[in-house]
């Protein structure tokens, strides 16, 4: 029986993650901090998921908690690293460094804590798949992106660096980049609870689903163990990479 471990899954990415393994037959961990909606999984699968209240930015609490995880659960197969947020849109200059520091230490610092906890288990069993959730903004800069660019940027290449020191141990590492995805809290978390503004970047698009991201990363979990899918950048085929801005003065 595989044993997956999703942060975040209390909503969005990880929810939909965390149902595509149960619905593989996984034991899944469905760890976040809104421990309410964990428990409503649970519920729905009883005996097959651990809800577990965990914020991966407090690195003593979330070492112990997962150092104390229970059988049939203790032994960790697939790690996903979905915590995380973009806070604001904000230009460099007016940006707000409070949301700087909250994804710093969201989407950098407490993959890393979640990482360091569960990777040391793999090795050891010979065994493990780490997917870590980026994002195609690791990759191609856009006016606001600034820093969740950048955390994203270390999450790709974090991704990298582990599959480099991982060789041989029978674990691996994948990273998963989308592009415009709907139906989440994403945007209206990063617009601070402005239902409107979040619903303005959808408009009249088909972005990728929860669902879609589920797929892909049950897929690369899915992958014999000789294996390893570096990364997978997506995108809904209503967007592409745009051209170079260039600022004109007065001929």
């Amino acid at each position: 029986m595989t044993t997956v471990l999703v942060t975040g899954a209390s909503a969005g990415f990880g929810l939909a993650i965390a149902q595509r393994f149960l619905a593989d037959g996984a034991h899944v961990i469905a760890a976040a901090r809104r421990l309410d909606r964990l428990q409503a999984l649970a519920e729905q699968h009883p005996g097959r998921v651990l809800p577990l209240a965990l914020d991966v930015t407090d690195r003593p609490a979330a070492a112990a908690a997962l150092a104390a995880l229970p059988a049939p659960f203790a032994e960790v197969d697939v790690l996903v690293n979905n915590a995380g947020l973009a806070l604001g849109l904000s230009p460099a200059h007016q940006a707000d460094i409070d949301d700087w520091e909250r994804m710093i230490a969201t989407n950098c610092a407490g993959l890393v804590n979640v990482t360091r906890a569960i990777v040391p288990g793999m090795v050891a069993r010979g065994r493990g798949t780490v997917i870590n959730i980026g994002s195609i903004a690791g990759e191609v800069p856009y006016p606001g992106g600034n820093v969740y660019g950048a955390t994203k940027a270390f999450v790709h290449q974090f991704t990298h660096n582990l599959n480099a020191d991982l060789i041989g141990t029978g674990v691996r590492a994948s990273c998963v980049e989308p592009g415009l995805v709907g139906g989440t809290e994403f945007s209206n978390v990063r617009f601070h609870g402005d239902d409107q503004k979040a619903a303005s970047v959808y408009a009249g698009t088909q972005p990728l689903t929860a669902e879609d991201i589920a797929d892909t990363v049950h897929w690369l979990a899915s992958r014999p163990p000789h294996v390893t899918i570096n990364a997978i950048s997506m995108m809904p085929n209503c967007q592409s990479f745009g051209p170079l801005q260039i600022k004109r003065g007065q001929a």
